[in-house]
């Protein structure tokens, strides 16, 4: 029994015409006939009946359709798995994150991505959440780590949040000790280092200084993440940053936090709510979301 004679049976079951069935599987119509005699050698029973043109099933027939149409579901499933899993060992994923994502949580994940699937190829793009949407929404990506809420709404996106993260404030150790923790009213007058337009830090300082009541004075302006703490780590001012970059920022830098109820951000994975990432991607995620939800347990 052949999974062909099988789909050419269930085709002739549905049309109730040999035929239309060989029109529809793409095949000549003596050998869909030809291939169903075969068939029915085989297991001994006809399955149609034939009288004056009209086409039936016969009992043996219609115990052998919805079998029928069980193997080859089950046959189709098999080769999507098999496709899935030969996915995986080639194949790339596009995946956009803010720069501190790609300096403080990205890398340690990627690695234990990469080393469980070699073949997959990783292309990285560091951008702010509001250009990141834009990419994900014409399809040039297939996963962002964005910051929540979303810079403008999007019902097209579906979002998975991923971790919360606390932000403190970085300054230089040749400076003097600020008191610990630091409120954000203690940043007035208080020379800052500050995040180029795009960044989703920007606007948070920006949004926390002026609830407080006052405008943020900054020394230096328009910097990356790398550029930002070598000036504070100069003495040019403090910043604002996420907690796992400054655990990463390594000697010159003071770490203070902030007074409760600080400051915080809320991480998130999005991907398009109408296309399903591919498979690499989906496991990927899985990475993502196993590896922040294990540093979560052990922070407990």
């Amino acid at each position: 029994m052949q999974l062909q004679q099988l789909s050419y049976f269930v085709a002739v079951a549905e049309t109730r015409h040999f035929t239309r069935a060989a029109e529809e599987v793409h095949v000549a119509q003596p050998s869909l006939s030809q291939q169903i005699r075969a068939l029915e050698k085989e297991l001994g029973a006809e399955l149609f009946s034939r009288a004056r043109g009209n086409i039936a099933l016969t009992q043996a027939g219609e115990t052998l359709l919805p079998l029928a149409r069980r193997i080859l579901a089950d046959a189709e499933t098999a080769r999507h798995e098999v496709q899935e899993l030969a996915q995986l060992r080639r194949g790339r994923v596009r995946l956009g994150a803010t720069p501190s994502l790609c300096t403080g949580l990205l890398p340690d994940v990627l690695r234990a991505f990469h080393d469980q699937h070699p073949g997959i190829q990783l292309l990285i793009e560091e951008g702010g959440s509001h250009d990141l949407v834009r990419e994900l929404a014409r399809g040039a990506l297939d996963l962002a780590l964005v910051v929540l809420p979303l810079p403008t709404p999007s019902p097209a996106l579906t979002t998975i949040e991923l971790l919360r993260e606390d932000l403190v404030v970085v300054s230089s150790t040749a400076a003097g000790a600020p008191r610990s923790p630091l409120r954000i009213t203690d940043l007035e007058g208080e020379p800052m280092v500050m995040f180029r337009h795009g960044y989703d830090l920007r606007d948070l300082t920006l949004s926390a200084c002026r609830a407080a009541g006052f405008e943020p004075y900054f020394t230096v302006e328009g910097g990356e993440m790398d550029a930002v703490l070598g000036f504070v780590r100069a003495g040019l001012g403090v910043a604002v940053v996420p907690s796992m970059i400054a655990a990463r920022a390594g000697s010159g830098l003071r770490v203070t936090p902030l007074a409760r109820p600080g400051l915080r951000r809320t991480i998130a994975l999005a991907h398009r709510s109408d296309v399903a990432p591919p498979r690499a991607a989906r496991v990927l995620q899985d990475v993502l979301l196993a590896s922040h939800t294990a540093s979560a347990s052990d922070r407990l």
